[in-house]
């Protein structure tokens, strides 16, 4: 982390943190902004964002977003972090074919039981192919809208057409994460440029699709690559709907295996940082929550984030239990139900 500090009244703090907290939405940031701000002290930078949050949301409204692969492994891309990827064998995950539609709904219905306001669903593509799988995920589209809930998916590199079937469909928004800022970006990727990946965002936002995308930390990247993604994100207009900040859960079998954890404290700042540049954003605790404890959690809630992953399993690694998350939720005064369904039978 970085050695800088600046006060929300330092002369050397730029304008930005010395204006008004109940600022116009901007789209204007600078490198030196998002880095100062997420190098304040960090009592100061969990005030002003939680400030903020309260300025532009409802505190105690905190998603919370089921989270399914639907088709696993295999995956041609070479992520580092990833042990979908078909470069990793190490990683030993084995491949699966696209679930059922009946089944992927049946598990939309047990995760709605269980609390979860949006179902989103996975599949390990560099991008889909028209024809039979896409037009399934249209049909669980479809389906979990039916339920009442918002549905997500992450399927990888889309073209206009892709997107506008899946807006006609239902989808409420569409997962495509930067990962981390574009300098850092090729020591992680090689098969998929940074500009891949805005072009897909572009039309995803062009289909009228809510845009969710965010990043990892703890990958080796700097203090400056990770305010170099959110520079990105924030200076896109809208916003981005939802952002996920996660932290890299290490898997054996990838390049990133050996990373140590993160300081929690660097997923609050992330998360403070976020919610201070994109004051109406649903900010997601997402991969990576399990290895927090309940204090750093609430502290990442009080520094902005509203949305976490509910339920038992991300893609390919564990998430917090439903009945625990529930538990949490409640103690923090969140209204939940109880957890009925730990999975679809």
């Amino acid at each position: 982390m970085s050695d800088t500090v600046v006060s929300l009244t330092s002369s050397a703090a730029p304008a930005a943190i010395r204006q008004d907290i109940r600022q116009d939405i901007r789209h204007d940031w600078t490198l030196a902004e998002i880095q100062a701000i997420h190098d304040m002290p960090l009592l100061d930078l969990v005030h002003r964002a939680g400030v903020v949050h309260r300025a532009h949301n409802d505190p105690a409204d905190i998603q919370r977003a089921a989270l399914l692969s639907i088709k696993t492994g295999g995956c041609p891309e070479d992520c580092a972090y990833c042990p979908q990827s078909a470069h990793h064998k190490g990683a030993n995950l084995p491949r699966e074919r696209l679930m059922p539609v009946e089944a992927v709904l049946k598990e939309a219905a047990a995760a709605k039981a269980n609390g979860a306001h949006r179902f989103c669903m996975g599949a390990a593509w560099r991008k889909p192919k028209d024809g039979p799988d896409f037009d399934a995920v249209l049909e669980m589209v479809r389906g979990v809208r039916g339920l009442g809930m918002e549905a997500c998916v992450t399927l990888g590199m889309l073209t206009r057409s892709q997107a506008q079937r899946l807006a006609e469909a239902g989808l409420t928004s569409y997962n495509h994460n930067l990962d981390t800022g574009p300098e850092f970006y090729g020591d992680i990727i090689s098969t998929r440029t940074y500009d891949d990946r805005l072009q897909t965002l572009e039309h995803v936002r062009e289909a009228g699709i809510g845009v969710c995308c965010g990043g990892i930390v703890g990958m080796g990247e700097r203090v400056r690559d990770r305010a170099e993604m959110l520079l990105v994100l924030a200076n896109h207009a809208p916003h981005p709907e939802s952002v996920p900040i996660n932290a890299l859960v290490a898997v054996e079998g990838t390049p990133l295996e050996d990373r140590p954890p993160i300081d929690p404290l660097d997923l609050v700042r992330m998360c403070a940082t976020a919610r201070i540049v994109m004051p109406k954003a649903r900010v997601r605790l997402s991969a990576g929550r399990k290895s927090l404890t309940r204090e750093a959690q609430i502290l990442c809630f009080l520094a902005g984030a509203n949305s976490i992953f509910y339920g038992e399993r991300l893609l390919t690694t564990a998430n917090n239990e439903a009945d625990a998350d529930a538990e949490l939720l409640r103690d923090i005064g969140v209204p939940v139900p109880e957890v009925t369904l730990a999975a679809a039978e």
